[in-house]
């Protein structure tokens, strides 16, 4: 890799469209697919979201806890998935929700952003929460390697409120301290810095926040958690041409068909360009 992931990504963005699927082979949606809860199975699934997507996607995001939760030959399966879509031309951000403090957070950068590591992603998922300065070692590791992070900033998840919209001591709330610290990280950097947040696209008016961090916005929450390509200006505001919505099963639940999968990836990435090329 010649050049960091924020420029990798913008060109990515750019030339594919800014769309992330998310690789969740959670038990049911292996259900609707007419596959087994078990490895085969999962290995099934995240092959054929490979084949489908890793060509034409900027981003896949396989969630880590779907292939935990099989031991060391789900684990082997993530391995090879990331292996084969970055092959493919798809940008992957490990969606591991990472955080703790000082050697274990560095083992745990080591894991997905070291390229000598079998798991190693273009950028990797990561919680602030043990408070932002827990996260160097990732932080450095990232851009020794030329990878990225996605900090949890303003989740969608309705419980995310009563931490992420606290109010410090200074005024700020912690979701907002969270954002300034990514826009520290990122100033000067072109055409996009490398450390990006992670921004619910349910969340509706987010105009008191600044999100013009310089850096990538992955936006959860549209299809399946009600969320509309449409309402991605409203959202973000002036920053959406920085973001990244993350699909998963409004695309997921079209397979095992891989032209119907295709078509689903397709059918939001040209409602995601319409409705931020409008800005």
């Amino acid at each position: 890799m010649t050049e960091p992931f924020g420029a990798r990504l913008r060109h990515a963005m750019d030339a594919r469209g800014p769309l992330c699927v998310g690789i969740d082979p959670h038990a049911s949606l292996l259900a609707e697919w007419g596959l087994d809860d078990d490895v085969a199975g999962l290995e099934r699934f995240s092959r054929t979201v490979v084949e489908a997507m890793a060509d034409r996607v900027a981003m896949l995001k396989p969630q880590s806890a779907f292939f935990e939760r099989f031991g060391s030959r789900g684990i082997a399966v993530l391995e090879k998935s990331v292996e084969e879509a970055r092959a493919a031309g798809a940008l992957v951000v490990m969606d591991a929700k990472r955080g703790d403090i000082g050697s274990t957070m560095a083992a745990y950068a080591e894991s997905f952003l070291h390229k000598d590591s079998p798991l190693f992603s273009d950028a990797l998922t990561v919680s602030p929460y043990l408070g932002y300065g827990s996260l160097s070692p990732a932080v450095a590791l990232a851009r020794e390697s030329g990878a990225g992070l996605f900090v949890l900033a303003l989740t969608s998840n309705p419980e995310g409120g009563e931490v992420q919209h606290a109010v410090r001591a200074d005024g700020r709330t912690v979701g907002a301290t969270m954002l300034a610290h990514l826009a520290a990280e990122n100033e000067g950097e072109r055409p996009m810095g490398s450390f990006g947040a992670v921004v619910g696209a349910t969340l509706g008016d987010l105009s008191t926040y600044d999100l013009s961090i310089n850096g990538p916005l992955l936006a959860p929450g549209i299809g399946a958690q009600g969320a509309t390509p449409a309402d991605l200006p409203r959202v973000f505001g002036a920053a959406v041409r920085n973001v990244v919505p993350n699909v998963s099963r409004g695309v997921l639940r079209r397979g095992p068909d891989v032209v119907a999968l295709r078509e689903a990836a397709s059918r939001f990435a040209d409602e995601i360009v319409s409705a931020v090329s409008g800005v």
